[in-house]
């Protein structure tokens, strides 16, 4: 099966590429955070359409780190774009042991391989590229993911392999999510 996709949607978010210039992955995240270094839970809200129930319940299961200040950073909030666009194609409890197979405590940042917003940064690189036009096959996908990850260095033995892995896992996640939604929005034309 050929990988190629468009998505109007920036990965996580319920906002539109067109409405943010075509800003994903990293760029997103710095103009999201251009003003302040912290957001608060109701621009969470905003962005990612995630009520405050579901976030506070992500963080009490250990999931999301807790904020500070109530604000959070860059990485805490590209960790819950994340989850959110696997949560509708993956089980939570799923989503959160991949994310802790990259990065392990999510309370902890000196075990991780990468941090979250790069994370999100290389996820968003990728699916820009595979909607772009670059088409693959579906066992072609990890080329294309080594080949984006070129620039990643180990900061531990086996960690560039651990990550590719995860973001083959991730990609293909979030492609089965598109066509979920794409087939819902076909299905609720015809109700």
């Amino acid at each position: 099966m050929k990988l190629q996709f468009h998505d109007d949607l920036i990965p996580g978010t319920k906002l539109k590429r067109s409405d943010m210039e075509g800003l994903t992955g990293l760029d997103f995240l710095r103009k999201v955070f251009f003003i302040s270094e912290g957001v608060m839970l109701t621009q969470i809200r905003d962005i990612s359409g995630i009520d405050s129930s579901t976030l506070q319940n992500w963080t009490k299961r250990g999931w999301v780190a807790s904020s500070r200040l109530k604000r959070y950073n860059i990485d805490q909030v590209a960790h819950i774009l994340i989850i959110n666009m696997l949560r509708s194609c993956m089980q939570l409890d799923h989503i959160a042991y991949l994310i802790h197979y990259i990065n392990g405590s999510v309370e902890d940042r000196s075990d991780d391989i990468i941090s979250d917003s790069r994370l999100y940064d290389y996820i968003c690189r990728i699916l820009s590229r595979l909607m772009d036009g670059h088409t693959c096959a579906l066992d072609e996908l990890s080329v294309v993911i080594e080949e984006m990850t070129v620039d990643y260095e180990e900061t531990v033995a086996g960690a560039r392999a651990r990550l590719n892995t995860a973001l083959e896992i991730i990609v293909a996640a979030y492609y089965a999510a598109v066509i979920k939604r794409h087939a819902e929005g076909l299905m609720s034309r015809i109700l």
